[in-house]
């Protein structure tokens, strides 16, 4: 993407809303957990979206940068996301992260994210980071479900926290669909700015 790996919004919040861009190399069949029961979600190869968000009120705490290196990362010693070195010294000089804050040492599967990223035909290619503490999510999940560049493979896939909105999306034109994300975004996130490390 014309933008490397990175596109960052917002300044100085440690906190904030995030989009992984994922490459999925070949089709695969995934049971999310226990997502409907457990039965396997058909997933064509393509690119992917997956909207999350990393708020937390405490002194000192650093949930966006232990968010993104969690999804960067994988269990059982498997190799990380390429992406994890470059994404990590990113973090550090915005200091959204201090040089003391690691990947987990062992990562459980928790949401529905987990298991697709665990993949190996998976890799994360580009992360857009949403620094404010304002709660974005919803407005954001409306707003993507309704790109023309997005479909969903299953309703509420990605989303296990909320009733009416899917969080993990195919998405056929990346490019076009960050583009538009920067137009999108003033409306929700006032002086957002946005920098390209």
């Amino acid at each position: 993407m014309k933008s490397g790996k990175f596109t960052i919004f917002g300044e100085k919040e440690k906190q904030g809303t995030y989009l992984l861009f994922i490459d999925l190399r070949k089709p695969v069949q995934i049971a999310f957990g226990s997502f409907r029961k457990g039965v396997p979600v058909p997933l064509a190869a393509g690119c992917y979206i997956y909207l999350g968000s990393a708020l937390a009120s405490r002194p000192g705490s650093e949930p966006l940068a232990r968010r993104l290196m969690r999804h960067a990362s994988r269990s059982g010693g498997s190799r990380p996301h390429p992406i994890l070195n470059d994404l990590r010294r990113l973090l550090q000089r915005l200091d959204i992260a201090c040089p003391a804050t690691l990947p987990p040492v062992e990562k459980k599967l928790h949401w529905h994210i987990d298991y697709l990223l665990e993949r190996p035909e998976t890799s994360i290619f580009h992360i857009a980071i949403l620094r404010s503490p304002e709660k974005l999510e919803d407005g954001m999940a409306a707003w993507l479900e309704q790109c023309p560049e997005t479909a969903s493979p299953a309703a509420r896939l990605g989303a296990q926290d909320t009733r009416n909105r899917t969080h993990l999306l195919h998405c056929s034109d990346p490019e076009t669909l960050l583009a538009r994300l920067h137009t999108f975004l003033p409306a929700v996130m006032p002086d957002c700015g946005d920098h390209f490390p």
